[in-house]
């Protein structure tokens, strides 16, 4: 019989693109591997990115991490990833800590994957030491990140933050434009361009474009969350057209 996985999305009530890369990613391995997988949601609200409003939204995150235990998720992905960068250096490590907790007190214990811990892990995981970041977010939030990503061990060798503040408007953000983004910014040294820190920002469409530009590996949150998640289910961590880190190169 066909295994089916059920992945579970701690997702901002607003965010509209993690219901859409991610499972496009996973339903396109269904192509080439036999694993099927179904997706399943509970939503934190959040409007506008900033501060106060993501710290808001973070303390919802195990009612959600309850909820989707109670479906007997096989894993849970935390969707945002500013949220936990913005709560402190490492904060990533506790929150999932907490979560897989919630989901061991309810009897349905799953693995949890934070974006923000993805990101931080798959860069370590591609040997990345400097990296150019491209961030939806208002310039104290992209700080906020930049420094995250450095105290980790990564050199920021160029970083452009967007300033988009409302998350519908970072969803609506065209990803055609990015190429455009990446090129202005110094990327020439780098070893990973990270091409969406943000699960909200749509990327994946322009991904391989980006990589033919520059000749780097690119990736996103998304990207990484995916990885994660599959390597949580110890399913091989591969997706065609999803960049360089799911191209089996790092199986």
């Amino acid at each position: 019989m066909q295994r089916i996985y059920r992945i579970g999305q701690i997702v901002p009530s607003s965010n509209t693109t993690m219901e859409t890369e991610i499972p496009a990613m996973l339903k396109a391995r269904q192509l080439i591997r036999p694993e099927k997988f179904t997706f399943h949601s509970s939503r934190m609200r959040m409007k506008h990115v900033k501060k106060e409003e993501l710290a808001a939204m973070d303390a919802q995150s195990d009612r959600c991490a309850l909820e989707l235990s109670d479906a007997k998720v096989d894993v849970l992905g935390y969707a945002c990833l500013v949220a936990i960068m913005s709560m402190g250096i490492g904060y990533h490590r506790e929150s999932e800590k907490r979560l897989h907790q919630v989901t061991v007190d309810n009897s349905a214990a799953a693995p949890v994957v934070t974006s923000a811990g993805a990101l931080v892990d798959c860069l370590k995981l591609m040997k990345a030491k400097k990296i150019v970041v491209v961030t939806p977010y208002i310039k104290p939030l992209t700080e906020l990140v930049v420094n995250y990503i450095a105290e980790e061990g990564f050199e920021i060798l160029d970083y452009v933050a967007l300033e988009i503040a409302d998350n519908i408007a970072v969803a609506q953000h065209d990803p055609a434009h990015l190429a455009n983004i990446v090129q202005k910014l110094n990327y020439q040294d780098a070893d990973v361009i990270v091409l969406s820190a943000c699960v909200q920002m749509q990327s994946l469409p322009v991904v391989a474009k980006v990589e033919a530009l520059t000749g780097k590996p690119v990736i996103s949150a998304a990207i990484a969350t995916t990885y994660q998640m599959l390597k949580a289910m110890d399913l091989e961590p591969i997706v065609p057209g999803a960049g360089a880190l799911l191209s089996g190169a790092y199986a």
